[in-house]
């Protein structure tokens, strides 16, 4: 994993779920939640926040269809991604956000939250789960990144020298 926290956002019509990562991106941790107010305001209020924890990378949800099909929803979350891309300057990317409310719903009910609380943390551990798959993957594919470069120079040290 590269160094640099990421951040993840779960963009909703009334709320924005706001995780980060650790410095090393080992862990995701609830931030905020962002109660929506104007496109410029929730941008401003998420730029101020980005350069407050150094963020180095961006994770939108992607809101698709469980066919994953773009939804109508989704053309507004990546508008609003462009414009933080832009006015940020940093790498932002969609990530499938398929099921992470209903996970997010289940964990918030193992941990004992009633309906109440629930309201006020939903989007920021839908953020953590959106970041924690992104993770996940990314660990994978470094792993098996270097697997296959370890491969390769094993296979490079068995060759037999060619001959002339």
């Amino acid at each position: 994993m590269s160094t640099g926290r990421v951040m993840a956002l779960d963009v909703g019509k009334i709320r924005v779920g706001v995780a980060l990562s650790d410095p090393l991106g080992y862990t995701a941790q609830p931030l905020l939640t962002l109660w929506r107010k104007t496109r410029g305001e929730d941008l401003r209020s998420l730029l101020r926040l980005i350069r407050k924890h150094e963020v180095v990378k961006i994770l939108v949800g992607n809101p698709l269809h469980m066919s994953g099909e773009v939804s109508p929803w989704a053309a507004k979350v990546h508008e609003f991604a462009e414009e933080l891309q832009k006015r940020s300057g940093l790498p932002v990317q969609l990530w499938d956000e398929r099921l992470s409310t209903v996970a997010a719903h289940e964990i918030l009910n193992e941990a004992g939250h009633g309906r109440r609380e629930r309201k006020y943390v939903i989007d920021q551990v839908a953020a953590v789960v959106i970041l924690q798959g992104w993770m996940q993957a990314t660990a994978q594919a470094e792993a098996k990144a270097a697997l296959e470069r370890s491969d390769l120079r094993n296979r490079n040290d068995q060759d037999p020298p060619e001959k002339e």
